[in-house]
């Protein structure tokens, strides 16, 4: 008998033990469900943040070849702190950028015009979508081979050489000489920034020029080729080409944040809307000081920083100060 009620009791302990150990389950669930789904221990952890060690993603970026130095650039910076990050960056051009980031086939179409100026008719739609991020100014020179004998060129002796009316740089005061154009193709937003502020027109492609896609191929032809002349962003210029004033004005980086110099235009990252957070982080750091500072990176390769103009321009091309 003695026995029997010891094993009754025994039993009635160990449902106590049971009832409490579910009592303690659904408190937990409770618990859970009042903190949006996460459990007491969750709740007290220390939330994560977006940083080095845990940002991870890849990132292709196309376009503009007068801005692909600094974002390529930067781009080894922010994976050197950012190991999951992958960063491709393309040339190709302005056109080929923003027809690619508009067609989400790049995350990052790289220009150095509008979107609105370069994606028109059939595509304006498309331009809406885009969204901009201003990085830098980009300044276009006029550059020949070092023989070519000028040091400076007017806008109409310019706009007479592109259109082939000059074919003779003694008929400019040079040497004489047989003028070679080395040209952009019509996607280039260089070739659209020289056109639009150095030219004033639009030209036509004239027989017997050369057409290069690429800065660095456009540099090292005029460097090679004896009466040649073309155009490059400063952030490509050295002493392998001669670098010629226009209308006298030397194009310096105080004369292009003053306004003396024109032919200068914004260096635009766009994203097909608002950009993922790996994105927007690279983007975030491409205008960060640290890039954009007198010591930094922007200022390194040639570029300017675009809070320091002294000018701005809208999409219509109008320049008012700042």
């Amino acid at each position: 008998m003695q026995f029997r009620k010891t094993w009754v009791m025994a039993l009635a302990l160990t449902s106590v033990v049971a009832l409490s150990a579910c009592g303690n389950n659904n408190g937990g669930n409770n618990a859970a469900t009042n903190n949006g789904g996460k459990n007491a221990a969750a709740t007290n952890a220390p939330t994560e943040t977006s940083s080095g060690a845990d940002l991870s993603g890849s990132i292709l970026a196309s376009g503009s070849t007068a801005l692909q130095p600094l974002v390529e650039q930067v781009a080894e910076k922010f994976m050197e702190t950012n190991k999951g990050v992958d960063i491709q960056v393309q040339g190709g051009g302005s056109g080929t950028g923003l027809t690619q980031v508009a067609e989400k086939q790049v995350d990052i179409g790289n220009s150095d015009v509008f979107a609105e100026e370069k994606l028109k008719d059939a595509d304006a739609e498309k331009a809406k979508a885009l969204v901009d991020h201003q990085v830098a100014v980009v300044a276009i020179a006029a550059v020949t081979h070092k023989d070519a004998g000028v040091d400076t060129l007017t806008k109409q002796q310019l706009v007479d050489i592109f259109t082939g009316k000059v074919t003779n740089w003694k008929e400019v005061g040079g040497a004489d000489q047989k003028i070679q154009i080395i040209n952009r193709p019509s996607s280039s937003g260089t070739r659209a920034t020289f056109e639009n502020f150095a030219l004033g027109t639009k030209t036509e492609d004239l027989q017997g020029s050369i057409q290069e896609d690429s800065s660095g191929t456009v540099k090292k032809i005029i460097g090679e080729t004896p009466g040649a002349i073309g155009y490059l962003a400063l952030s490509y210029l050295d002493d392998s080409v001669k670098t010629l004033k226009y209308d006298g004005v030397e194009p310096s980086v105080d004369n292009v944040i003053s306004g003396k110099y024109p032919v200068w235009a914004y260096e635009h990252m766009y994203t097909n809307g608002e950009p993922t957070e790996v994105v927007k982080a690279f983007l975030d750091y491409m205008v960060s000081d640290e890039v954009q500072n007198d010591n930094g990176d922007v200022v390194e390769l040639g570029y300017i920083p675009a809070v320091k103009m002294q000018v701005s321009r809208d999409v219509a091309g109008k320049v008012t100060t700042k």
